[in-house]
């Protein structure tokens, strides 16, 4: 897509974007807005008096809270990227682990067969593991019915599959006299398979702490809520307080969901989550890849 055409087809697409989200919170400001200049209208007319407020404080404020969302959707986007890496390598680590196995292990073709699937079932394993997704039907494709559900019904899906793979290595060592540097290498790649995830559940189960949120959040309901008397005076009509504050509140609060999303990279509930489906096809075809290579 071109470039001019791409840019406004992202500026005005709710696919992605967090605009659904916060429209009833934008909406709602506007509304307390309203309330506020038709409360003001009524004072000036009925007791000539002015509830306006000094608009310096605001600019200062909103600066403050500015640099606050910046922060914390940084914050979110840091735990983005470092789960995509995660994932990036385990992708290069199932490579490694497939090409080592295929190697340097026994030319059994019912080894090497058995070797592939799990190193292919182990991405969609830990992708059900992290989305609380037990029952894969990619696993049950690879492994058959009944190691799917074994797989499914482990305290730790990854773990289990990581541990066929070293009963595998064993087999090959034991059985087929695979090499034993080329085992320990191999048994590597296979234990760095499980560091990555564990670094991934870190991610999933250490949210940013709940008293920054509930803070930022007064912080933002006290500045939009209280605006309004700070345009009183700026403004030529008190019916255009309502529409400047949606204009400000929209990407106020969109900033701030921005950053609740990206707290959590793996939940599909979530926008912009990491594409696991697409990155585990993409470990299975090519590990597929490298036993068709091989043969």
């Amino acid at each position: 897509m071109r470039p001019f055409l791409l840019f406004w087809r992202q500026a005005f697409t709710l696919e992605g974007s967090a605009t659904t989200l916060v429209l009833p919170h934008v909406l709602a400001f506007g509304v307390v807005a309203g309330v506020v200049s038709a409360v003001a209208w009524f004072v000036e007319r009925q007791f000539h008096q002015s509830l306006a407020l000094a608009v310096a404080p605001y600019e200062v404020a909103g600066a403050v809270l500015g640099l606050l969302l910046v922060l914390r959707t940084n914050a979110g986007y840091d735990r983005w990227w470092e789960a995509r890496k995660l994932w990036g390598g385990i992708v290069n680590q199932s490579r490694n682990l497939a090409t080592h196995g295929l190697a340097y292990g026994p030319a059994d073709a019912d080894w090497r067969r058995r070797f592939v699937a799990w190193t292919a079932a182990f991405g969609h394993a830990a992708r059900g593991s992290l989305r609380g997704e037990p029952d894969c039907p990619e696993v049950a494709a690879l492994l058959g019915a009944d190691e799917a559900r074994r797989v499914a019904a482990a305290d730790h899906a990854p773990g289990y599959v990581a541990l066929r793979l070293a009963g595998l290595l064993r087999e090959a060592t034991d059985a087929h006299g695979m090499d034993r540097v080329a085992f320990l290498q191999a048994d590597r790649e296979r234990a760095l398979l499980i560091d990555h995830v564990g670094a991934c559940e870190r991610i999933l189960k250490t949210p940013l702490p709940l008293a920054y949120s509930i803070k930022i959040r007064r912080f933002l309901v006290l500045f939009l809520v209280t605006l309004p008397f700070g345009l009183l005076d700026e403004v030529p009509s008190h019916w255009l307080i309502p529409v400047i504050t949606v204009l400000v509140a929209y990407p106020v609060v969109g900033l701030d969901q921005i950053g609740i999303e990206l707290q959590n990279p793996f939940s599909k509930a979530k926008l912009n989550h990491l594409p696991l489906d697409d990155i585990t096809a993409t470990i299975e075809r090519n590990v597929k890849g490298l036993l068709a290579a091989s043969c």
